[in-house]
């Protein structure tokens, strides 16, 4: 007796196996999605400096580790171990402790970025520098302290360990360097912000750019045609830029 083959329909197509096809298709894509936002935030995190050996902090220190684009600070509050702000989407979707306590990924930082989403936590210094080098910071802060003095180490260590938890994030305006600052000096600063602001006045106040963005604007709409949504743009940004300058 012959035994009969799985039934086919649709011209020989098994109905099961596209079906299980279709619901494939919404991981593959998901794994791609997250492949794409795990090398982009890799480039904005990591820096090339492998790390240095071994050394000894005082809780209390001011830790830094450069990236590509900026530099990362923390405080270190012993046995290994470093309180830093760092952006993360997952407190903002769960409550789960044992999740917010694992290490945070690069998709997880740069989703927090977008959603402005952090958190205050102790990492361990590995985790902290993330494959770059870690150095001391001596100098940089200590002349943002101006008239300060030389902060209380302890006391910035236990500031820092009283903030663990969820908090607001902004690039510019409450990111990991303010952090620090507050925990060290009682004033949230961040010298890396203060540059970024400076490079931009001093390239808003250049009247040569609001010419370039003139030309650029001229281009646009005989490249794409005169419309509200070319118009608008090349007369409003040249416009405001010779403003400003």
């Amino acid at each position: 007796m012959s035994v009969p083959g799985p039934i086919r329909r649709h011209g020989g197509r098994d109905p099961l196996r596209a079906g299980q096809n279709r619901l494939r298709l919404p991981h593959v894509m998901l794994d791609a999605l997250a492949f794409l936002l795990d090398k982009l935030a890799l480039f904005f995190v990591t820096c090339a400096p492998p790390p240095e050996r071994e050394r000894v902090y005082r809780r209390g220190d001011l830790l830094e580790v450069p990236r590509t684009l900026f530099t990362h600070f923390g405080i270190y509050v012993g046995d290994g171990r470093v309180a830093h702000l760092i952006p993360d989407i997952l407190p903002a979707v769960t409550s789960d402790a044992r999740r917010l306590r694992s290490k945070v990924t690069s998709a997880r930082l740069l989703l927090g970025v977008l959603a402005k989403r952090a958190s205050v936590r102790v990492d361990s210094v590995e985790d902290f520098a993330y494959g770059a080098s870690v150095r001391l910071n001596t100098h940089a802060m200590e002349r943002a302290a101006g008239s300060r003095g030389q902060p209380d180490a302890e006391a910035a260590a236990r500031r820092a360990e009283r903030l663990l938890g969820s908090a607001p994030y902004s690039l510019l305006w409450n990111n990991c360097e303010h952090f620090v600052t507050w925990c060290r000096y009682g004033a949230a600063r961040s010298l890396q912000t203060e540059q970024f602001c400076q490079w931009l006045k001093s390239l808003i106040r250049d009247q040569r750019n609001a010419v370039l963005a003139g030309l650029l604007g001229l281009l646009c709409l005989a490249c794409l045609g005169v419309s509200s949504g070319t118009a608008l743009p090349a007369v409003f940004i040249p416009f405001t830029l010779w403003m400003a300058s």
